[in-house]
């Protein structure tokens, strides 16, 4: 997804105003993080994304350190996950695009679940956060169909960020089983993901 004109910055700022209006506190315990596995296969949608956009694609943070989570920082994560689910609309990529799977920003203001979550990921990286802590993640819902969040990397846990509600929630209480993610050393490979609880069913190809 390329840059967001005119879209992803004011979302910001008017996230910023909601976190204050409706602050609640950080989570006081952290579950186990995610176990993350070897390097694995992109997504169709992220190699075909990266083609496009290769500076997305070959970054290597330089922080890589989990975030340090303060109360302030726990309440813009959470208002700009309210903000921006109510300003995209869920489309799917070929009402969109005319394509199965297409990964942009969501510049038009619609998009499907990888659009949100990209955009999510690059609001909260303007607002200071390090990508290696803001991680493109693939799961599978409970009904079986194929799903990407955006994981933040924490340390106090790994929190999801996702379309499908608006509160910001651990991974381990989603109901999802976790596939694969972006590593965190750098934007363009990914890694396959364990848990003990059979929570890793495959990879997505």
């Amino acid at each position: 997804m390329g840059g967001i004109s005119g879209f992803g910055r004011p979302l910001a700022h008017a996230a910023v105003s909601m976190a204050m209006a409706c602050a609640l506190s950080a989570p006081a315990l952290a579950n186990p993080s995610m176990t993350t596995g070897d390097i694995t296969s992109q997504p169709i949608g992220h190699y075909d994304f990266c083609k496009r956009l290769p500076a997305e694609c070959g970054i290597e943070p330089d922080d890589q350190r989990p975030l340090r989570l303060s109360d302030e920082l726990w309440d813009e994560i959470k208002a700009i996950n309210v903000s921006l689910n109510a300003a995209i609309t869920a489309v799917s990529d070929m009402e969109g695009y005319g394509q199965v799977e297409y990964w942009t920003y969501p510049d038009e203001g619609f998009g499907d679940c990888e659009d949100y979550a990209l955009e999510k990921r690059r609001t909260l990286m303007e607002a200071g956060i390090s990508l290696a802590n803001l991680l493109i993640t693939v799961v599978r819902k409970r009904d079986g169909e194929g799903h990407a969040v955006l994981t933040v990397r924490t340390e106090r846990g790994d929190y999801i960020l996702d379309n499908l509600t608006d509160e910001v929630r651990l991974w381990s209480n989603t109901g999802y089983q976790f596939l694969k993610r972006q590593a965190s050393d750098h934007t363009g490979r990914w890694v396959s993901l364990k848990h003990d609880a059979n929570m890793l069913v495959g990879a997505l190809r």
